[in-house]
């Protein structure tokens, strides 16, 4: 049999590094019975394709044996790595701390669930490598899961599509290759994992591709999947949204509003005083400023105006003092000699 050792990374000490061509990102969370095929499949796949290639898992505070699993798989197969969070923290920090870890030439991310096929890797791979993408998304065109989980599914893929302007079927789909340079440009958090195609495209990185991938029914545990997720994930896209589009200049969204905001109670404020002159002047009969509900609504809207511009000032003085404010992604230098 084959020695696994000679797939191994090389030492970044020795003389002739092996760059590692791929890395793949897998987050557990209680997924013990289909670790060790996992990396059995991972492993031929990268066997017959000739990659040299590292495996990462993380393991999100999962409470089976999957640490344990990932252990042994350790010290089996010199590619595998593991780490584990001292308790659940999400997909999204397991992902993190995954890309923080990689250092292959393209990253592969993967559920543990073998709903995910390990055969798809090579062409996602020649998709980065050769097709030119920065960001190659999975279509679970044939998805095998309960109705339950697939219309929420296409409700929330569509939403994003519109809001983002993304065409991407599937931006759930754990399946994805991206350059190094991309994860290592962006930050994940909360249940943001949905959405780092977008946050990808805010950093710069706009070739973002898609390819069909084959979707297996799960065949051990159970999902993840709940009511409460969804719910997160549509709080998270206006998260992102706002963030990809004001995030560096607060002051753009909330000053607008709160000008139109404090023009119109303004405005309106001055259209009833006017009001109450002319009908003074002109012998009608004459109702009070204050005892219209017009003004106290007008009146609100200043305040409101006022509010939301106070709202975006605070936040542009919090973004100009913060440490990420000149956190630029530098695509290439020049190599001169000096």
């Amino acid at each position: 049999m084959e020695d696994p050792a000679k797939y191994r990374p090389q030492s970044l000490t020795e003389e002739e590094p092996r760059r590692i061509d791929i890395s793949v990102v897998v987050p557990v969370f209680n997924e013990q019975e289909s670790l060790p095929e996992l990396t059995r499949w991972i492993d031929s796949v990268m066997r017959e394709n000739g990659y040299c290639y590292e495996v990462i898992f993380v393991d999100d505070g999962s409470s089976d044996a999957s640490w344990n699993i990932i252990s042994g798989l350790a010290r089996q197969y010199p590619s595998v790595e593991g780490v584990s969070f001292q308790r659940n923290y999400g997909k999204s920090a397991a992902l993190y701390t995954g890309f923080e870890a990689a250092c292959g030439q393209v990253v592969i991310t993967m559920d543990a669930d073998l709903q995910d096929s390990p055969d798809e890797i090579p062409g996602l791979y020649r998709m980065v490598t050769e097709g030119g993408f920065d960001l190659v998304s999975g279509w679970k065109y044939d998805r095998k899961d309960p109705v339950g989980k697939t219309l929420p599914s296409r409700f929330f893929n569509a939403t994003a599509r519109c809001v983002s302007g993304i065409g991407l079927h599937d931006f759930n789909c754990g399946l994805k290759a991206y350059r190094l340079k991309v994860v290592k440009s962006i930050e994940v958090y909360g249940e943001m994992h949905r959405y780092i195609p977008i946050l990808a495209k805010r950093a710069g990185f706009s070739k973002i591709g898609e390819k069909e991938v084959r979707h297996y029914p799960r065949r051990y545990g159970k999902s993840k999947f709940g009511v409460e997720r969804m719910l997160k994930g549509y709080l998270d896209l206006i998260t992102v949204t706002f963030i990809t589009r004001f995030g560096k200049s607060p002051m753009y969204i909330f000053g607008t509003l709160g000008t139109a905001m404090f023009l119109l109670g303004g405005v309106t404020t001055v259209w009833l005083i006017a009001e109450k002159i002319y009908r003074q002047n002109h012998g009608f009969a004459v109702r009070g400023v204050a005892d219209q509900p017009m003004f106290f609504i007008a009146l609100t809207a200043v305040v409101l105006g006022v509010m939301l511009f106070l709202a975006g000032f605070l936040g542009e003085l919090v973004n100009r003092n913060s440490g990420d404010r000149n956190r630029y992604i530098i695509d290439d230098r020049t190599d001169n000699d000096r």
